[in-house]
C-alpha cells in the first residue's frame, strides 16, 4: 500500500503481512477440517424432506392440470412452482431441525470456555460517512464492558474510515479524541482515514491486514452499527482459540433499537422466529458455515493466506470488485482447509435494521448485485459443495422474486380466457351455469392452503418455541402482547412481500444488464422521502396493482390475487407507513416489542448513555420500560 493515500492516521507501529490474491482457476488440495457424521445426518434431515415434499407438490400440480394434456404455459407454471417450493421446503426443514434441537431432541456439545491460548484481538470498525457519535458511542460501551471482564485475551480497537468528505472526516477525528479521553487503561484505540476508498470495505480490511495485521492473532470485524457485549466477544474469541483449525466463527446478530413499524417487524421476527432458523442452519452447515460480513471473529493468518480477493470479469469484460465478498471469503477459507462455524448460541451480538422500505430496497440492490456475481464464481476450483450451496442460496434468495413475479403474471394470463385457463368452469353453450371439474375446487384450495401453511410454518414453530420455553412469553410482554405482535408481524409480511418481490426483481434485472450498484452511505436513522419520491420509486408496483385490480373488476383475473393486487396498488402509502413510529391508536407503542426492548441488556443501556455523550442518536426504549442508563468512565470516576 502507498502510505501517501492515508490522509489522517493515529496508528501503532506497522506490522505488515502479505495477502496474496487467490487464483480461482487453480487449487492445490489441502488437508481440511473433517466434516462429522452428525453434520452429514443433519444435512440428510434437511435436504431429503425438502426434495420429497417438492416432488409430491409437483405431482399434485401435474395431476390437477393434466386434463386434456399440458400446454406450454402450464408446464412452465409447474416448473416455476417446483423451483420456488424447493426453497420454501429447505426453509421449513431448517426451521424444523432448529425446533427439535432447541428442545434437546438433538444435542450439540456446549461451547468451550477458554481452552485455547490467549489471543490478541483487533476490533475492526470500518466507517463510511457514518454518524461518528453513534459509532464511537457503541464502541465506548463495548470498551468499558471489555475492560471490566477478567479475560486472558487482549483487545484493541481500530476505526478504519473511508469517509471521503473532509468536513465529515474532521468531525470523526474530533469525536475520536473525545472517545479516547474516556478509554479504559487496558484497551488501546486507533484511527486512520484513507484518501481514496480503494476496493471499498474489503479493501479497507485488507489495507489494515497488509499494514498492521501481523501484530494480532485474530480480528473481530464489526459494522458501523454493530454492538456486542463483552461476554459475546470473549465467547467468540474462546471458540476460535479452542479450535486450532477454526478460521472464522460467526455470531448471530440480533436486530435492536428499531422504532419504525418496518424495523420493528423485522426485529420481532428475528427475536421470535430467528433462533430456530439459525440453530437449524448452524447444525447442517457444520464446519462449512457462512460469513455475514460483521460480528464475527477471524484468524488473521488463515484469512491472509486463503482469502485474498481477485477482481472478476463483468458483463462488459471489465475487472470488477466482488461486492458480497463475505460469503466468498468464507468459501475461500474453507477451501484452504479452515473451518467456518456459525454459533447462534452466543448471545449479546446486535445490529440495527433499515428504518423504512425504501432504505431496505436501496441496500438490497447492492447486496443483490454481489449475490448475482457469485453465479460467475460459483464454479471456482476447490470450493466445498456446501460453500457453493451457500453462494447459490444467496443468489436464489433474489432470483426467487422474479420467479414469483413470473408466476404471478402466468396466473393472470391463465385467467384471461376460458381457453387459456387449465380448468374451464363455463361452457359457451350454457355460460350462466358453471361446470365444476370433479374435485377441482377442493384440489386448488388444498394446494393453496398447503403452500401458505408451509410459508407460515417456521413462524408458527417460532411461536410454539416461545410458548414452550419457560419465561419466553413473559419476555415478550405476556401472551396477549405476543399474540397481537405475531398477528401484526404476519400482516406486515403479507403487505410488504409483493412490494419487495417487485423491488428485488428490479434489482436482479439491474444486475443482469450490468448496472452497477451505488455504494452510498446507509441511512441509519432513515431517509426522508416525499410523496413524489415514493410515487417515482414505486411506480412499477402501483402500475401492476392497477392492472390486477382492473382485471378483477372486469372478471378476467382471479380473486385469489386480491391481497397481492391491493399490496401493489397501495405500495406508496404502505411505503410511507413503513417508516412511521407508532405512538398509540391503531398500533400501540408496545406492539412488536422484543425482550431486549422490554428489559434492555446492560450493553444497550450503556450504548444509549455513550451515544448521548458522544453527540450521537440515543436509542429509545418503549415508554413503559424506559430505563436511565448507568455507565462509568475514567473521567466520571475522577
Amino acid at each position: 500500500m502507498n502510505r501517501s493515500t492515508i490522509i489522517d492516521q493515529r496508528m501503532p507501529q506497522r506490522a505488515p503481512l502479505h495477502m496474496p490474491e487467490q487464483d480461482l482457476r487453480r487449487h492445490t488440495p489441502v488437508q481440511t477440517a473433517p466434516t462429522s457424521w452428525k453434520t452429514l445426518l443433519y444435512r440428510l434431515a434437511v435436504f431429503v424432506p425438502a426434495l420429497i415434499t417438492t416432488s409430491l407438490l409437483i405431482g399434485a400440480f401435474i395431476d390437477w392440470m393434466s386434463n386434456g394434456g399440458l400446454n406450454v404455459i402450464e408446464m412452465l407454471l409447474i416448473s416455476l412452482v417446483g423451483l420456488t417450493f424447493m426453497w420454501i421446503s429447505l426453509y421449513v426443514s431448517s426451521a424444523s431441525l432448529g425446533f427439535l434441537a432447541h428442545f434437546s431432541v438433538l444435542k450439540r456439545a456446549p461451547l468451550p470456555r477458554q481452552d485455547g491460548n490467549a489471543m490478541g484481538v483487533a476490533l475492526l470498525v470500518p466507517m463510511y460517512h457514518e454518524d461518528p457519535g453513534d459509532v464511537f458511542g457503541n464502541l465506548a460501551a463495548m470498551a468499558q464492558d471489555l475492560s471490566e471482564i477478567d479475560s486472558t485475551h487482549s483487545f484493541d480497537i481500530f476505526f478504519l474510515s473511508d469517509t471521503q468528505d473532509a468536513n465529515a472526516g474532521q468531525r470523526e477525528r474530533t469525536v475520536f479524541d473525545q472517545f479516547s479521553a474516556y478509554l479504559p487503561d487496558n484497551i488501546s484505540a486507533y484511527y486512520r482515514r484513507r484518501e481514496v476508498n480503494t476496493d471499498k470495505k474489503s479493501g479497507n480490511i485488507s489495507d489494515w491486514l497488509c499494514n498492521w495485521g501481523d501484530a494480532y492473532e485474530a480480528m473481530l470485524v464489526l459494522d458501523a452499527d454493530s454492538l456486542m457485549s463483552a461476554d459475546a466477544v470473549e465467547r467468540l474469541t474462546d471458540a476460535l482459540a479452542s479450535d486450532p483449525r477454526a478460521g472464522l466463527v460467526q455470531s448471530q446478530p440480533q436486530l435492536y433499537a428499531g422504532q419504525s413499524m418496518f424495523a420493528r417487524s423485522q426485529q420481532f421476527a428475528g427475536a421470535a422466529y430467528g433462533f430456530i432458523l439459525a440453530k437449524g442452519l448452524s447444525l447442517w452447515s457444520g464446519k462449512e458455515g457462512n460469513f455475514w460480513g460483521h460480528n464475527a471473529i477471524i484468524r488473521i493468518r488463515a484469512f491472509v493466506e486463503t482469502a485474498g480477493l481477485p477482481k472478476i470479469r463483468g458483463l462488459r469484460n471489465r475487472k470488477t470488485l466482488i461486492l458480497s465478498h463475505d460469503i466468498f471469503e468464507a468459501a475461500l477459507l474453507r477451501r484452504g482447509g479452515w473451518s467456518v462455524r456459525f454459533l447462534p448460541e452466543i448471545k449479546g451480538s446486535f445490529e440495527e435494521a433499515p428504518v423504512n422500505l425504501v432504505d431496505f430496497a436501496i441496500r438490497d440492490r447492492r447486496w443483490c448485485y454481489g449475490n448475482m456475481q457469485h453465479l460467475r464464481i460459483i464454479s471456482s476450483k476447490g470450493l466445498h459443495w456446501v460453500s457453493r450451496f451457500h453462494m447459490l442460496h444467496g443468489a436464489m434468495g433474489y432470483l426467487m422474486s422474479p420467479v414469483w413475479f413470473l408466476l404471478l403474471t402466468i396466473w393472470v394470463m391463465l385467467g384471461r380466457t376460458p381457453e387459456a385457463n387449465p380448468i374451464a368452469y363455463f361452457s359457451t353453450q350454457n355460460p350462466l351455469y358453471p361446470m365444476w371439474p370433479e374435485h377441482s375446487m377442493i384440489n386448488s384450495f388444498g394446494l393453496l392452503l398447503f403452500m401458505y401453511s408451509m410459508l407460515l410454518l417456521p413462524k408458527l414453530l417460532g411461536i410454539i418455541t416461545c410458548v414452550l420455553t419457560p419465561g419466553a412469553v413473559r419476555g415478550f410482554g405476556g401472551p396477549t402482547r405476543l399474540a397481537l405482535s405475531f398477528v401484526t408481524e404476519v400482516a406486515c409480511s403479507i403487505a410488504y412481500a409483493p412490494i419487495l418481490m417487485v423491488q428485488q426483481s428490479i434489482a436482479v434485472t439491474r444486475a443482469f444488464v450490468g448496472i452497477p450498484a451505488k455504494w452510498a452511505p446507509q441511512q441509519r436513522q432513515g431517509g426522508q422521502y416525499s410523496v413524489m419520491a415514493l410515487l417515482k420509486f414505486h411506480a412499477l408496483e402501483t402500475g401492476f396493482g392497477i392492472l390486477i385490480i382492473s382485471g378483477m373488476v372486469m372478471g378476467i383475473v382471479s380473486y385469489w390475487l386480491l391481497p397481492i393486487g391491493l399490496s401493489l396498488l397501495l405500495s406508496v402509502p404502505l411505503s410511507a407507513l413503513s417508516g412511521a413510529r407508532p405512538k398509540g391508536g391503531l398500533l400501540p407503542h408496545w406492539i412488536m416489542t422484543t425482550p431486549d426492548d422490554i428489559a434492555p441488556p446492560a450493553i444497550m443501556k450503556a450504548s444509549r448513555h455513550w451515544r448521548t455523550l458522544m453527540g450521537g442518536t440515543p436509542h429509545a426504549f418503549p415508554a413503559s420500560q424506559t430505563t436511565t442508563a448507568s455507565a462509568t468512565s475514567k473521567q466520571q470516576t475522577a
